[in-house]
C-alpha cells in the first residue's frame, strides 16, 4: 500500500508519543507468570504487541481486551503446543525461555521477515540450561521442551538483548538459582527496562555490571497494575519532523526512562535544534541543522530517524554501530543506502560506519521492505524534499506504531493521510 507525501512540508503541531510496544510485551510476560488479575493501562495494540497477547493465552493466561486496558487473569498453564509469533523478534526470544519451563515441547512459528532472523542465540542458551531444542537450519520454527530448573549460563548480547530478557524473565520462577553472564552486551539499557518491569511483578534480580546476573530461584510473581509509558521510538521520528521542519511537541515523554532511543535528544541538539521540556512533554524546534556524529551502537532503532536527520542537514555527518542493524525486519544498514539514495542522498556504509551526506533530498518512490522504521524515515524524509515521495509499503507501521501517519498529518496539517493507504 502506498502514500504520497507532498514535499516541502511545515511542521507546527502537537502529537501524543505511542505506548511502548517494547514495555507493553514484556508487561504481557509477566502478567502471564503471575497467577491472579493484572492491568496493563494505555495497552499497545500494534502487531507485536498483539503477538505477544496470542502467545501468553496460549501459554495458559486468560486475557480480556478493551480499548484503554488489558486484562490478564495470569498462570502459566501451556493450552497449546504451537504458538505464532507473527513477525515480532521480542516475542520470539523472551517467550522461548518461558516455554521452555514446561516438560512437553511447544513449537514457535513466524512470519515475513522473523523467518529469516536467526534463533541460534536462543538455542545456545537454552540448551545450556538442558532444554531439548530443534531449529529449522538455524530458523524458525523453533520448537523447546524443558523444564529447565536453572543454573549457570554464559551468552552473547552482541546481537541482541532480547534473549537476555527472556532469560530474566523465565529464570526466577525456575527451581535452582541462576547465574547468567554476558558476553558482548551492547544494549545494557534493555536489560534495565526488563528489571525495573519485572520489580513491579514483585522479582529481585542482582547484577554485577552488565556483565553478570543473578536470579534466586523458585520467584513467586505478583499480579500488578501498569501503565505503559510512552514509546522513545516511535516518538523519535516526530522529535526529528520538529527538528527539521518547524515546531512539534511530543506528549507522554519519560525523560527519566531506561530506553536507549531517548539518546535521540543528543543528536538532536549537536545539530542545534532548541529543546524545552515540560513535565511529560518534549518540544523540538528547527534552528540550524548542522552535520553531527553519533554513536547509536546502543540504540540500534535510532538509525532511520537519525538518517532522516542527517539527510536534512548541509555536510556529512556520521553515525556508529552499523553492525547491529544486520538482524532487523531489514538489513536496515543496505536499506537504508538503497532507498534514501532513491531520494538523492549518498550514503556510504565503511564497516561499523554509515556516513550521509545530506542538505537535498529530491524526492521520489521507496519502499518500507516492509519495515516500519523505513516506511517512518521515509515520511519524515518527505518534509524537507524537493518533492514528491511516494512510500510504498507504508502499512509496514502497524507492526510498532499504527497511528504513526495520523500523527504525522496532525503535525503537518496534512488530513486523511491513512485514507490513501
Amino acid at each position: 500500500m502506498e502514500v504520497k507525501l507532498t514535499g516541502s512540508l511545515n511542521v507546527e503541531g502537537k502529537a501524543e508519543a505511542p505506548p511502548s510496544k517494547s514495555m507493553m510485551q514484556r508487561a504481557v510476560a509477566a502478567g502471564l507468570l503471575a497467577k491472579g488479575r493484572s492491568v496493563i493501562r494505555k495497552p499497545s495494540f500494534c502487531d507485536d504487541a498483539i503477538a505477544s497477547i496470542g502467545i501468553a493465552e496460549a501459554l495458559g493466561a486468560k486475557i480480556e481486551v478493551s480499548r484503554n486496558e488489558v486484562v490478564i487473569e495470569g498462570g502459566f498453564s501451556p493450552r497449546s503446543d504451537s504458538v505464532d509469533c507473527g513477525e515480532s523478534g521480542l516475542s520470539m526470544r523472551m517467550f522461548t525461555p518461558l516455554a521452555a519451563l514446561h516438560n512437553s515441547p511447544i513449537t514457535f512459528r513466524g512470519k515475513g521477515s522473523l523467518l529469516k532472523r536467526p534463533v541460534f542465540m536462543i538455542r545456545e542458551a537454552l540448551e545450556q540450561l538442558g532444554a531439548e531444542c530443534a531449529d529449522n537450519g538455524g530458523y524458525l520454527p523453533l520448537t523447546v521442551r524443558g523444564p529447565v530448573k536453572g543454573g549457570k549460563i554464559e551468552t552473547d548480547g552482541s546481537v541482541s538483548s532480547q534473549t537476555l530478557t527472556g532469560l530474566l524473565t523465565a529464570l526466577p520462577v525456575a527451581e535452582k538459582d541462576s547465574i547468567i553472564t554476558v558476553r558482548n552486551l551492547k544494549s545494557s539499557a534493555y536489560a534495565d527496562m526488563t528489571i525495573q518491569l519485572l520489580s513491579l511483578f514483585g522479582i529481585e534480580i542482582q547484577q554485577e555490571g552488565n556483565e553478570i546476573f543473578m536470579l534466586r530461584g523458585s520467584q513467586v510473581y505478583r499480579p500488578a497494575n501498569y501503565t505503559v509509558e510512552g514509546d522513545w521510538s516511535g516518538a523519535s521520528f516526530l522529535l526529528v519532523a520538529g527538528a527539521v521542519g518547524g515546531y512539534a511537541e511530543v506528549e507522554n515523554l519519560d525523560t527519566e526512562s531506561f530506553q536507549p532511543d531517548k539518546k535521540i535528544l543528543e543528536a538532536l541538539e549537536r545539530t542545534g535544534a532548541r529543546i524545552d521540556f515540560s513535565g511529560s512533554t518534549v518540544a523540538v524546534q528547527k534552528s540550524g541543522l548542522r552535520p553531527f556524529t553519533f554513536d547509536a551502537t546502543g540504540c540500534p532503532d535510532l538509525f532511520p530517524p537519525l538518517v532522516s536527520l542527517a539527510a536534512a542537514c548541509s555536510g556529512k555527518s556520521v553515525i556508529r554501530g552499523v553492525q547491529r542493524l544486520k538482524y532487523k525486519e531489514s538489513s536496515r544498514g543496505e536499506v537504508l543506502r538503497e532507498e534514501f539514495g532513491k531520494l538523492g542522498i549518498n550514503i556510504v556504509l565503511n564497516g561499523d560506519e554509515m556516513a550521509v551526506e545530506g542538505g537535498r533530498i529530491k524526492g521520489g518512490k521507496v519502499f518500507s521492505h516492509n519495515d516500519h522504521r523505513i516506511a517512518m524515515a521515509a515520511a519524515v524524509a518527505a518534509i524537507v524534499s524537493e518533492g514528491p515521495v511516494i512510500i510504498d509499503g507504508a502499512n509496514a507501521v502497524e507492526k510498532s506504531y499504527p497511528g504513526f501517519f495520523n500523527d504525522f498529518g496532525t503535525i503537518t496539517g496534512i488530513k486523511d493521510i491513512k485514507s490513501k493507504l
